[in-house]
This record gives C-alpha cells, sequence and structure tokens, in this order.
C-alpha cells in the first residue's frame, strides 16, 4: 500500500498541478494545516532535481504569505478562530507564557521553531496573538522557512539518487519515521510550550 502511495505522489510530483498545489500546503501549514509541505517538496525534489530552487521558493513564498494569515488569524480573530485552533491543538495551557516570552525572544523562537517539526502555526497565531512587530516577523519567517526548504532542496539535489534509493528500499521505516516526527512536533507544542 504504501508503495502505490510513494509511486503516485512520485507521479503527481512531476504533474503540472504540484507547484499550485505545494503552494497551497505551504499557505495552508503555516496557518492551519497541520501536514508540512516537506511532505510535497521531498518527492517533488527526488523526482525533478532540476527544479530544485523553484520548489524551495514557492514552498517559502507561499509560506511566508501563510504566515502573515496565522498571524492574522492570532492579531485579529484570537478571541474566535484563533481561540479555536488553540483549543482544536490542544494547546491553551502552555500557550499563555509562550505568548509572553515573544515579548523577550521572539525573533529567535521564530528562528528556532520554524526550522522544526514543531508546526508554524502554532509561531505564526502566537506572534500575531503577541502583536509582534510584523515586519520582525516577516524577516524572521523568511529566514526560518526560506533556510529550511532551500537546505532541503539543496541537499535532496546534491543527494537525491542515494536519498531516493534509500526511501525506495526503507518507504516503510521513512514514513514511519516522518509521521514520528509530526506527532511528535505536536506533542512537543503540546507539553513543552
Amino acid at each position: 500500500m504504501l508503495r502505490r502511495i510513494y509511486d503516485r505522489i512520485i507521479a503527481l510530483s512531476q504533474s503540472p498541478r504540484a507547484l499550485p498545489a505545494l503552494a497551497a500546503v505551504s499557505f495552508a501549514e503555516s496557518s492551519f494545516f497541520p501536514i508540512p509541505p516537506d511532505a510535497m517538496i521531498i518527492p517533488m525534489v527526488l523526482a525533478q532535481p532540476e527544479k530544485a530552487w523553484r520548489i524551495a521558493t514557492v514552498a517559502t513564498v507561499a509560506s511566508v504569505i501563510g504566515g502573515l494569515f496565522g498571524y492574522a488569524i492570532g492579531y485579529y480573530l484570537y478571541e474566535t478562530a484563533g481561540q479555536w485552533l488553540i483549543d482544536f491543538y490542544g494547546l491553551q495551557s502552555g500557550f499563555d507564557s509562550f505568548r509572553d516570552e515573544f515579548n523577550r525572544y521572539g525573533f529567535w523562537i521564530i528562528l528556532v521553531k520554524g526550522a522544526t517539526p514543531i508546526p508554524y502555526k502554532v509561531v505564526t497565531i502566537a506572534c500575531g496573538i503577541a502583536h509582534y512587530s510584523l515586519g520582525m516577523f516577516m524577516l524572521a519567517s523568511v529566514i526560518t522557512r526560506g533556510g529550511r526548504f532551500f537546505a532541503e532542496a539543496a541537499l535532496l539535489q546534491r543527494y537525491g539518487e542515494p536519498i531516493r534509493n534509500f526511501v525506495e528500499k526503507r518507504l516503510t521505516l521513512v514514513t514511519t519515521v516522518f509521521v514520528i516526527l509530526i506527532v511528535a512536533g505536536f506533542v512537543a507544542v503540546r507539553y513543552l510550550a
């Protein structure tokens, strides 16, 4: 079953709809969607390494724009949509102290959390709630999301074939580790934030 899904993702990553789909996922992940764009970036770059920079650019731009939407949720809609998302993900208990930390360490929080499996939407909404400087938020978002996606694209472009062979030989292991990282990100936010 995993092999069929993997083959389908590789085939889709070469289709004309791949970049718009990546943009949609990258945008949504930065504000409300739980699946990170890496799930699309990896197969897209493996399938078309010559488009690695374009793929990273689309993911970065869409993620930063999606981050603005997440920021707006926190800034303007905290009492309605923002609070609902925080409650939905079970983050309220640690969220208040997390928000206070933005007053002191906001730029560094954005840089670190934007490069980890911790859901980026938590960071974007928290920045809006804390009314963190929009300019500093944008700068940190471009640095952290661009750094993550371009590093990923560069590594996959450079070492793509051995990585692709590894993934294809150990698809169940790679999928399991990927899912564990996503779950660990949510757990970290839930219990460490």
